[in-house]
C-alpha cells in the first residue's frame, strides 16, 4: 500500500486516512488502488464495524483527483475504466463516516457523498468545480447532490463551480454536523464506536435500506425493508437483543 494512503484498525473501527496534505491530498491512481484494497480489507473483516474516512493535515480533505495525472491515461476509455475510489466506497459494506476537514472538491465531494455520515470542520469548504475546468464530475456527483441538497442547490453548485462554506452545507443537508476542526475526528471516533456498538448485521442492513431507499419506489423500498427486517429477526445476534430487553442488560452482538 502506498504511503499516501494510511489504514489503521482499532478495535472494530478502521481509518482510512488520504496522507498527501503537501497537495491537498489529491488522489493519484496508485492511492485509488490503495483505497480499492483498504475496503476490500474492511469488506473480508469479521471484526471491522465501522470505517472512518478522513484526510491528512489542516487544509484539505480531498482536492479529487490529482489533475496532473489525468493525462496519463492513454485514452478516454482507460480513464473512464479506471480504479475508482468513489465506487470504492460505494462498494463498503461496512457503516462509514465521513470527517471533512478542510476542502473536499471534485472527487474529494464524491468520496464524501459516497459516505454514510458526513462531519464537517468548521474551516471545510465543498465545490464540484470541474466545470470550471471543461468537464464535470463522474464519480455520482449529480446524484448524489441532487439526493442530498435538492435539484436547485445541486444545479448551483454544479453549473458555478464555486464552493459553499460548511455551516451552508450542513443548512443543505449535505453534512450532519459542524464542529471545531481539533474535535472532529474525536467526535467521528465517537459516532464510530456507538455504532460498533450495535447488532453488526442490523447496521451493514440499514446500510443497504438505504441504498434501496433511494433507488426504488416507495411500496417496493417499504417491501424490501420488510424481508431486510425479517433476516435480520432470523439472526443470533437479534435473539440475543430479545433476551438482552427481557433480562434488563446490555446485549453482546457477535456478528451472526
Amino acid at each position: 500500500m502506498t504511503e499516501d494512503i494510511l489504514f489503521e484498525v482499532d478495535g472494530a473501527i478502521a481509518t482510512i486516512t488520504l496522507n498527501r496534505p503537501q497537495k491537498l491530498n489529491a488522489v493519484t491512481p496508485e492511492m485509488a488502488e490503495a483505497i480499492v484494497a483498504a475496503v476490500r480489507t474492511c469488506n473480508d473483516s469479521d471484526t471491522i464495524r465501522c470505517v472512518i474516512l478522513t484526510g491528512a493535515g489542516e487544509r484539505a480533505f480531498c482536492a479529487g483527483s490529482d489533475i496532473r495525472e489525468l493525462d496519463s491515461y492513454e485514452t478516454p476509455w482507460q480513464f473512464r475504466n479506471r480504479p475508482d475510489y468513489c465506487d470504492a466506497f460505494r462498494a463498503l459494506l461496512k457503516p462509514s463516516i465521513c470527517a471533512v476537514n478542510g476542502y473536499a472538491f471534485g472527487g474529494g465531494l464524491e468520496t464524501a457523498m459516497s459516505c454514510d455520515i458526513r462531519l464537517a470542520s468548521e474551516n471545510a469548504q465543498f465545490a464540484a468545480p470541474e466545470i470550471k475546468l471543461g468537464w464535470i464530475g463522474g464519480g455520482g456527483m449529480a446524484a448524489h447532490l441532487l439526493h442530498s441538497i435538492g435539484a436547485s442547490n445541486a444545479a448551483l453548485m454544479l453549473m458555478t463551480g464555486d464552493p459553499i462554506p460548511a455551516e451552508k452545507a450542513r443548512s443543505w443537508g449535505l453534512v450532519s454536523e459542524v464542529v471545531p476542526q481539533n474535535q472532529l475526528l474525536a467526535r467521528a471516533r465517537a459516532i464510530a464506536q456507538t455504532i460498533a456498538a450495535r447488532a453488526p448485521i442490523a447496521a451493514e442492513t440499514a446500510k443497504l435500506n438505504l441504498k434501496a431507499a433511494v433507488s426504488m419506489p416507495l411500496e417496493k423500498a417499504i417491501e424490501y425493508e420488510r424481508d431486510l427486517q425479517t433476516i435480520c429477526f432470523a439472526t443470533t445476534d437479534a435473539a440475543e437483543g430479545r433476551a438482552a430487553f427481557k433480562e434488563k442488560r446490555q446485549p453482546v452482538f457477535h456478528r451472526r
